[in-house]
């Protein structure tokens, strides 16, 4: 980590009157940026001397990891012409609830990150994309395995076979910096260089907020063991690998998703 990203690392978390939690909101206010101070303690934690820049010009991205890029001139020309800053947006309740980074089926993942094929029928046993009822009919599993399940619906990582749960630990655990950063940045045209986290007060009209590089946040939710929880999901450090709910009808039922708690990237401090 150079001295810049170090110093950019460090800037803690701050609190502002209102409320500004969706995307638009955020928009809004790097667009005031001349007025607002939120937007330029934001542009000053990005490296930026508020004295030194012309316009600053922000937009919603659909569709992709960034949910606000915003573009900014400065008053001296660089050779860049304009910068350009990508955030990832997260909103944080104060009870640490989940927040998605990324959902998909097992096949898709199975073509970005070139697991085996067992390791893809246990991930599809564990969303239940390959259903226990379905097993049992084809004689794949025992009717004793199937009344032992928990839900009748899917597998627990932890109820599936000693080799089947040694080969996706190990899996994430030799894969852990691809599979991260996929699921932070992606692939497209647009990956994200900066993580906000916002988490609104009703009772207080104020927003915590935090801005951190996204190559820190992915970082510290990277970060930890790789092991199976409590619960049979999967912990990748701070990550936390589910089965999408829902029932069986709706369209994504039976993802494999990713999920993390927004509210720990306050705890950097």
């Amino acid at each position: 980590m150079n001295d810049q990203m170090d110093k950019k690392a460090k800037i803690g978390s701050f609190t502002a009157k209102g409320g500004f939690q969706n995307e638009k909101d955020i928009a809004f206010k790097f667009n005031n940026w001349k007025n607002d101070k939120d937007s330029q303690k934001w542009l000053e934690i990005m490296g930026y001397k508020i004295k030194d820049i012309n316009y600053v010009k922000a937009i919603v991205l659909n569709g992709y990891k960034t949910d606000v890029q915003v573009q900014i001139k400065l008053v001296i020309h660089t050779s860049e012409g304009i910068n350009i800053e990508n955030l990832s947006i997260k909103k944080a309740n104060k009870d640490s609830d989940y927040n998605q980074v990324d959902k998909r089926w097992v096949d898709h993942y199975q073509k970005l990150w070139n697991f085996s094929d067992s390791i893809s029928n246990a991930l599809k046993k564990f969303t239940g994309e390959l259903s226990p009822e379905i097993l049992l009919k084809n004689h794949e599993i025992s009717e004793e395995k199937y009344n032992a399940l928990k839900d009748k619906r899917r597998f627990f990582i932890n109820e599936l076979s000693s080799e089947e749960q040694k080969e996706i630990l190990e899996f994430f655990q030799n894969n852990r910096i691809l599979v991260v950063t996929d699921l932070f940045k992606g692939r497209d045209k647009f990956p994200p260089t900066w993580m906000m986290v916002t988490r609104f007060d009703k009772i207080k009209n104020t927003t915590d907020w935090v801005l951190k590089p996204i190559d820190i946040a992915m970082n510290f939710f990277g970060q930890g063991d790789i092991k199976i929880s409590p619960e049979g999901s999967l912990y990748i450090g701070r990550i936390t690998m589910q089965r999408k709910g829902g029932d069986a009808g709706r369209k994504t039922a039976n993802m494999l998703q990713f999920k993390i708690k927004p509210n720990e990237l306050f705890k950097i401090t």
